[in-house]
């Protein structure tokens, strides 16, 4: 009787044993991620569809329709606005149509305006050259990325197209129903495309070399900005109002809902050091900067 006792009594401490080496494995839920508002700019921006952090410059550019977003009326300009909202100079580069994306590499800053991609000198403020999309009167270029090397990618979100621009060859990189209304682009390295696909509401990745598509997120409506977090993390906009949090396992969490505001959420940027979310509010005309907390 004593011996089956203490049997039962050494399996109790093994399972119990057991159970306790499972509970030390499991990791704690990380913590919810939340805005906090920092600053808000002035009302004089004109629709500003995105923003984009110079780091060497320790500057904000604005890219403003003032208009129709297929317009080609040339009111469309850039903005410097500095990390803490004033308005630098509202009108730093002006004469454009419907500037949309923007990406940066060295002091050349990428552009897309309706049909073409524009590639402005930091420096000087001046355009140096144009790309013209392979059918002008049916393109609808939108967002901009670089990555690593220099490479720029410019969605096509009407046409489901992906253009690249490489060693100054421009060409159609991707194309098809596939790409599902494709906005906005955010390259992670030189092999990592990340794309908002629109008709879907989703974040797909895409493998450079092999031009595989791999969903990672949805349920995100007009997906228009990604910018990552640093951390293997991205931030996503919808250009109706919301934005979301997405961690690398592609699971996602709201964090700002202005639907019922009617304050769009349109192309985001992200300043890591600084924690700080960057919201062009397209026609309340001004930009929103939230700490991410």
């Amino acid at each position: 009787m004593q011996k089956t006792c203490l049997k039962i009594t050494v399996l109790g401490f093994a399972l119990l044993g057991a159970t306790l080496a499972q509970a030390s494995t499991i990791q704690p839920k990380p913590k919810p991620k939340k805005l906090v508002m920092a600053w808000e700019t002035d009302t004089t921006l004109r629709v500003p569809e995105s923003v984009l952090y110079d780091p060497a410059g320790r500057v904000l550019f604005v890219a403003n329709i003032d208009g129709k977003p297929d317009g080609l009326d040339g009111n469309g300009f850039i903005s410097k606005v500095g990390l803490d909202g004033k308005i630098q100079n509202l009108r730093w580069t002006s004469g454009l149509n419907a500037p949309k994306g923007m990406g940066l590499h060295r002091n050349r800053l990428y552009v897309t305006d309706v049909y073409r991609l524009v590639v402005i000198n930091t420096t000087t403020g001046q355009a140096e050259k144009t790309y013209d999309a392979v059918d002008t009167k049916n393109a609808f270029l939108n967002d901009v990325t670089v990555a690593k090397d220099g490479t720029v990618y410019v969605s096509d979100s009407r046409f489901d197209k992906i253009y690249r621009l490489k060693d100054d060859k421009w060409e159609v990189w991707m194309e098809g129903e596939t790409l599902n209304k494709p906005n906005g682009l955010l390259a992670v390295g030189n092999d990592k495309l990340m794309i908002g696909s629109t008709k879907l509401g989703a974040l797909q990745a895409v493998d450079v070399k092999t031009k595989t598509i791999t969903p990672v997120a949805n349920g995100m409506a007009a997906t228009d900005g990604i910018v990552a977090d640093g951390k293997d993390n991205y931030l996503v906009s919808d250009w109706n109002g919301q934005i979301f949090y997405v961690d690398g396992k592609g699971e996602k969490q709201q964090l700002l809902d202005s639907r019922e505001q009617k304050v769009n959420t349109a192309d985001i940027e992200y300043v890591p050091g600084q924690k700080l979310l960057l919201v062009p509010t397209f026609f309340k005309n001004k930009v929103v900067a939230y700490r991410v907390e």
